[in-house]
């Protein structure tokens, strides 16, 4: 069911230079699973020896023919979308479902770039003067050393790959060493949709290492990362002594404000759904909960009952609606902001604890906490895993001067009914993303990414594109000079 993985460089899977690997767990057990080659500098090097022979070859490739070799491997996705979910539910614990939506939904990224490749438009500028013509063309900005994280593992992953292969790049991938079989499996895809060996390369080990290794090379000119807000200040710098273009996805803390015209027990039913889907651990995750006062109470019953009647288990499980928490130092970090709330103030209205019974696997009930204060922990620190904290709100600029108060601006939610109210609310959001009385706002033809301190750039969308091309201005005379 799930097999040790080496490096994929050049076309070829193979062992680290000096045979060092680490190992996968099992969240739901903790059991070891597999294990992951540990590139060295070596690796490295050959993986951007290969990626600069790969880029030359792909860059030369027509646009249909990438498009129908990029098409390819959405399809052979899909195909293997039973082994690829398996696989994915084993190292994340996420229930089987959610894992095989995703994985189709990573399918959906390389689809949605085979048709964007055809569609790389340039520009013709009339010329001041009868002999002169002007263009603008965009061209692939070379080689991409991408970062991806552990709580997609299929389809973080895939909106680099597939944005990076319509442009016309190639590319290093670097998966989360805790999920890496799901990366492992669209690289494996995009090879046997005949893909050019070189373009699609894939390393796992210490992430810092091949970071650095990966940033500071001249060959690498584009870099894209999903991680935390620490993660990314790193990155940035490391870029910045290249002047290399950077993308990148960074934490979210998705304010929802929930007005007082809708039906609250609905609402709470859909985002309690949203919130505890993958445990928590998503990062455009509906985080800090505003309600008006009017529907505090109704909302906050029914978010509870329904957080109480989920089933938690191993995500392969039939019935599991909500798996653990990928890894220890996430469980002790949640555990540590709920006992914070609750010094502060605030009541646990369900959960706040590892289920009973659970001496292994990372486990944490699905948690709601009321009354949350503002000055608590959770409601300034990401919490990134199966916790909602609800608070009241009684006038509209005081609950968005709140919203608005973080760094973060990933996604936001709105509920209401009042489509003034709502436009308004939408228009004010500091967020890249909001969702007007909806919770799955992540589709491929969609801009993904967010503000502030939650990221720049975005992928997905039509304008995914637009941070793996150059744009290159051409002034031309008719005729050269003659003397």
């Amino acid at each position: 069911m799930y097999h040790d993985l080496d490096l994929f460089i050049d076309g070829a899977w193979r062992a680290a230079a000096n045979k060092a690997t680490r190992t996968v767990l099992d969240p739901a057990t903790e059991d070891a699973i597999g294990t992951i080659a540990a590139a060295t500098e070596a690796d490295i090097d050959a993986a951007l020896s290969a990626a600069e022979r790969g880029f030359q070859i792909w860059r030369r490739t027509g646009t249909w023919e990438r498009a129908k070799l990029i098409r390819r491997a959405a399809d052979l996705i899909r195909e293997r979308v039973e082994t690829i979910a398996t696989v994915m539910s084993l190292e994340t614990g996420k229930p089987l479902p959610e894992a095989r939506g995703e994985t189709l939904a990573a399918a959906d990224q390389f689809e949605w770039y085979s048709e964007e490749t055809k569609r790389i438009y340039g520009q013709i500028i009339e010329g001041r003067a009868s002999d002169s013509r002007m263009a603008v063309i965009r061209q692939p900005v070379g080689v991409v050393a991408a970062f991806s994280a552990w709580n997609f593992p299929a389809l973080l992953p895939a909106r680099k790959i597939a944005a990076a292969l319509g442009a016309g790049c190639a590319i290093i991938i670097k998966p989360a060493g805790e999920a890496p079989g799901s990366c492992a499996a669209l690289v494996q895809a995009c090879h046997d949709a005949g893909i050019p060996s070189g373009v699609v390369n894939y390393l796992t080990g210490d992430s810092a290492a091949i970071a650095r290794r990966l940033i500071a090379s001249p060959i690498v000119r584009k870099v894209s990362v999903t991680g935390s807000v620490p993660v990314g200040k790193q990155i940035l710098h490391l870029a910045a002594d290249g002047v290399k273009k950077v993308s990148m996805e960074l934490g979210g803390h998705g304010p929802v404000l929930v007005f007082g015209d809708v039906d609250a027990e609905k609402v709470a039913e859909a985002c309690a759904a949203a919130k505890f889907r993958n445990c928590g651990q998503v990062c455009i995750s509906p985080t800090r909960f505003y309600v008006h006062e009017s529907k505090y109470q109704a909302f906050a019953t029914r978010f509870a009952e329904v957080a109480r009647a989920l089933k938690v288990g191993r995500g392969l499980d039939d019935g599991v609606q909500m798996g653990p928490m990928a890894n220890r130092r996430g469980l002790e970090f949640i555990q540590e902001l709920v006992d914070d709330a609750k010094g502060r103030g605030a009541t646990v209205l369900t959960g706040g604890r590892v289920p009973t019974g659970r001496n292994r696997g990372f486990f944490y009930e699905p948690t709601v906490l009321g009354n949350v204060p503002d000055d608590a922990r959770i409601m300034v620190e990401e919490p990134f895993g199966p916790v909602a904290p609800l608070t009241s709100f009684s006038r509209y600029d005081e609950v968005m001067e709140r919203a608005n108060a973080l760094p973060f601006g990933l996604a936001g939610y709105i509920f209401a009914n009042d489509l003034s109210l709502a436009t308004r609310a939408y228009e004010d959001l500091e967020v890249g993303m909001v969702g007007v009385n909806e919770m799955l706002l992540a589709t491929a033809e969609a801009p993904f990414g967010g503000i502030k301190e939650s990221g720049m750039g975005r992928e997905g969308g039509s304008v995914g594109l637009d941070d793996y091309l150059e744009t290159k201005y051409v002034k031309m005379k008719l005729q050269a000079q003659v003397n």
